[in-house]
């Protein structure tokens, strides 16, 4: 997807964000229920977070300049940490809310009605959630995935509401919304470190999983043909571009020109495979092989 394209998902991630905000709000108005209370809280979050995806993927889409050789796509990392920082900070303040609920419970006004509220919000999240969560695995955006994670998981927290919050009027114990206000906090602290983790993983240039290392040294394998072997494989990623560099030994009377054909060769396979990638191929003679690299497919 082009710049333009991932800053136009922002754009509709920060609408439904607002949309939905609006929806939990009302059902907190019209029910006076600490724990669709929470889920407004929460909401506000996913608002916060849709600006700072924003901010992400605009500065994402920035070419590479004198100060940043290697482009801008870390930006969605920042973003994506600082989202996970807002989570955990948010379930603090939902689990005030529950505390204080615990002791002062009252009764609900509507709840009726802010279920049904409720409710509606949560289908547009479960929409949105899902569209986002696919866009930033095709298009590997940490800002969009990230997103999409929180927005689905404040429809899980949306279910448990609507089902929670339904028997209260039903079974009349008014400190069931104050649990229910707790256990959302705990859910959302939960997400909160697994999306702070994984962002810290995108700036600490973790490697990618097995499958891709494995993708990328069979594509090596498969295309180096009249080399001997690739060895130091080394491969991270910062947001839709990864970044390769390996050693290719081949044999030491090949001319500089044939080494070129192989590793202009590879680089176009790897980037069919991967896309957008910075490659760096070391052309090594043959008596720096290391018998423990990729082997050439004759």
């Amino acid at each position: 997807m082009r710049p333009d394209g991932k800053l136009r998902l922002g754009w509709w991630s920060l609408a439904v964000s607002l949309l939905v905000l609006g929806l939990k709000y009302l059902a907190w108005r019209v029910s006076g229920s600490a724990a669709l209370l929470s889920d407004a809280i929460e909401t506000i979050i996913n608002v916060a977070a849709a600006i700072g995806a924003l901010w992400a993927l605009t500065v994402a889409s920035r070419p590479p300049d004198e100060n940043h050789n290697y482009g801008h796509e870390k930006a969605e990392y920042l973003s994506a940490v600082m989202e996970g920082v807002l989570v955990i900070l948010t379930a603090i303040g939902i689990a005030v809310v529950a505390w204080q609920d615990w002791w002062t419970p009252t009764p609900l006004l509507a709840p009726w009605r802010g279920v049904a509220l409720n409710a509606l919000g949560g289908l547009v999240n479960l929409g949105w959630g899902l569209a986002l969560v696919r866009a930033g695995r095709q298009r590997r955006s940490p800002a969009l995935t990230a997103n999409g994670r929180h927005v689905i998981s404040d429809v899980w927290t949306t279910v448990a509401l609507v089902i929670g919050v339904s028997l209260i009027p039903i079974t009349g114990y008014l400190r069931l919304d104050a649990i229910i206000s707790g256990l959302v906090a705990v859910n959302v602290l939960r997400v909160g470190f697994e999306m702070t983790r994984r962002s810290i993983a995108g700036l600490m240039d973790e490697a990618p999983g097995s499958e891709m290392m494995q993708a990328a040294r069979a594509v090596i394998s498969e295309t180096a043909e009249g080399a001997l072997e690739a060895h130091d494989l080394r491969f991270r990623s910062a947001g839709s571009i990864s970044f390769i560099d390996f050693h290719l030994v081949v044999p030491g009377e090949m001319r500089v020109q044939d080494a070129h054909v192989i590793c202009d060769r590879i680089e176009h396979a790897l980037r069919r495979h991967f896309g957008r990638a910075v490659i760096h191929i070391h052309v090594e003679p043959e008596d720096k092989a290391k018998q423990t690299g990729v082997p050439v497919v004759p």
